[in-house]
Order: structure tokens, then sequence, then C-alpha cells
């Protein structure tokens, strides 16, 4: 086959398209408009480049549409030629907000984009989002907006910023009840809650799991609770490089309870070892911290029911004998 015809081969054919009739999902929780997660029980493979591109988060694969299919079925280059050749015109299903990658890039630069929405307050869609439906308790989020890390995203949901090292907004994590996703045009480096000088580094993976052990632990005050945004960019890397090295520096990965989370918490051990910083794994109980957020709350109203359903008769007066 010559190399104009791979070149319209590979033109023709999504990787989704590959992924799809191989048994994978769409993991909407867990994908934005430029990286699709796809699942299939504990295979994950991440699709990017408009479905031109993927990569497994659990090794070093990645690679093109051929590459996939010799990845998945361990065909060699010739034979997933032909595997490719009859998926030319299937269209595989996307989420919504995919399409949305589409359009014409914002004008503003990130700075501008970041400074012209609100901050949450009492009351707000994004205040009632993060405290009604993902438990954040009220003293995280005015810390949160303290540290001008919050602002109001369109339509109740969150944004979360990502600062650098000077403290310039590179991007923000964007949270609501129907969407998730990253900055158009913005650059993943770490959300940052907490103090600057705290020596102890927890790594979560998304910046609602930073927030919610942050409740989890009452907010230590030796505790910087950071988000790498779901991602693993050089960016990132370097950044927490530059905060472990300072010498009582502890590095602790509370990644999710997953395989993705152990990987991640694998690059972070390596990334204290390279600093010469001290490490602790720190697994949330159930997928995530903010799922061990939820129950807890959900515990405790419980407890609380509990107590409400055994009051005292509101007749009886102090110093009475109870009955009997």
């Amino acid at each position: 086959m010559e190399k104009a015809e791979l070149e319209e081969l590979r033109e023709k054919v999504n990787c989704g398209a590959v992924l799809e009739t191989a048994g994978f999902a769409v993991d909407l929780k867990e994908s934005t408009r430029k990286a699709i997660k796809y699942r299939r029980g504990d295979d994950i493979i991440i699709v990017i480049h408009e479905g031109k591109g993927w990569f497994d988060p659990l090794s070093e694969a990645k690679g093109d549409v051929f590459r996939l299919v010799e990845h998945l079925d361990g065909l060699p280059f010739a034979a997933a030629l032909y595997v490719v050749a009859d998926l030319i015109g299937f269209v595989p299903k996307e989420p919504e907000w995919k399409h949305q990658s589409r359009e014409r890039a914002p004008d503003l630069t990130i700075p501008e984009r970041w400074n012209t929405r609100r901050k949450p307050w009492r009351g707000s869609a994004t205040w009632r989002y993060l405290r009604d439906e993902r438990d954040i308790p009220e003293a995280i989020l005015r810390s949160a907006i303290t540290q001008d890390i919050l602002r109001e995203g369109p339509r109740g949901s969150m944004w979360a910023a990502h600062r650098d090292r000077t403290g310039a907004v590179t991007g923000w994590e964007e949270r609501g009840p129907d969407w998730r996703g990253f900055a158009t045009g913005g650059a993943k480096v770490l959300f940052r809650l907490g103090p600057v000088d705290g020596p102890r580094l927890c790594v979560a993976e998304a910046a609602i799991d930073a927030m919610s052990l942050a409740a989890l632990e009452e907010q230590r005050p030796d505790t910087r609770y950071l988000s790498t945004g779901g991602g693993w960019s050089p960016a990132s890397s370097e950044a927490l490089l530059d905060l472990a090295v300072r010498a009582d520096a502890l590095l602790v990965a509370a990644t999710d309870n997953n395989a993705q989370g152990e990987t991640f918490a694998e690059r972070l051990e390596a990334l204290a070892t390279d600093a010469g910083c001290g490490f602790v794994r720190l697994r949330p109980e159930l997928e995530d911290w903010n799922e061990d957020l939820k129950a807890k709350s959900r515990k405790k109203d419980g407890r609380e029911e509990e107590r409400d359903g055994c009051r005292m008769p509101a007749a009886r007066l102090k110093g009475e004998a109870p009955p009997g």
C-alpha cells in the first residue's frame, strides 16, 4: 500500500471506531473535550487529536489508528491495515460536548478569561453545586475563594485555577453537574489550596478531590492540597519537583484508588526519589476522595436522624424522674 493510501486510510478511520467495535465504551465522567476516555473492564485508552491519536495511561503504548489495532489485537502491521480498512464509513458515538472542541478559540487570553468570571458567593450556582452536590464544606469553599482559585463557570459549573510558580493562571479545571473539561487553550500545571510554605504536598487527580481531602483532614495547616487535573504534563511534573526539593518536603500520592491512580502514584514516588524528599501513598477508601467525603456526610446525616428520632419528649421537665 502506497504512503498516500495509508494517509487516506488513517484520515478516514477514527480511533473511537476501533475502540467501539472492540467493546470499549466512553467514560463520560472522566472524559474531556480534548481527551476522551474509553473503558473495557480494567482496560483504558485515551483518544486525543480529534480521534487521530491515542495513548494507554497505564503503559507507554500510544500512536495512530494502526498502532491501536496492533495494541489491542496483537496483530502485525499488515493485518492491522485490513482491520482498519473494514471500518471505513463507521462513525463512532461521541458525547455532544465533543463537537464543541471544533469551535474557534476565544479571542481573550487565559488570564483575561479568568478575570471576566465572578468569584462564587454564598448561594450562587457554583457554591450550591460544590456544597450540595459535592458536599464540600463552606469553610473549604471560603478558603479557596480567599485564595482566588475558584470562579463561577457557565450553567452552574466550577472553574478551579491552575497556576504556575509565579502565581499566573495557566488554565482551569471545569466541573459541573453535566460537564467535565479543561480550559480551551490553557495548560495544566497545578491547582493549589493551602499555605504557600506547607511542606506536606498532597497530590490528587482533580481539584474537587483535593478540596475533598482538605475537608476530610480539616485542612491541615502544614499541607498544600494539589491537583494535576487528571493528567501528567511536563509542566505539572516540573512544578511538583520545584515544591518537593525543599529539605522538609513530604510528597503524598493522594491519587484515586484504581489502576490509573496507582500508575500516577508510582510516578510521584519516582519524582520524590529524584527530589530527595519523603513519600507516602494515601488511598481513599472508595474510588476517590469526593466519594469518601460524600459517604462520610451521608453517615453523619444518618446518625443525626437517629439522634433526632430518640430525643426525649418535649414535655419532660428538668429533674423529673424518667418513666418507670
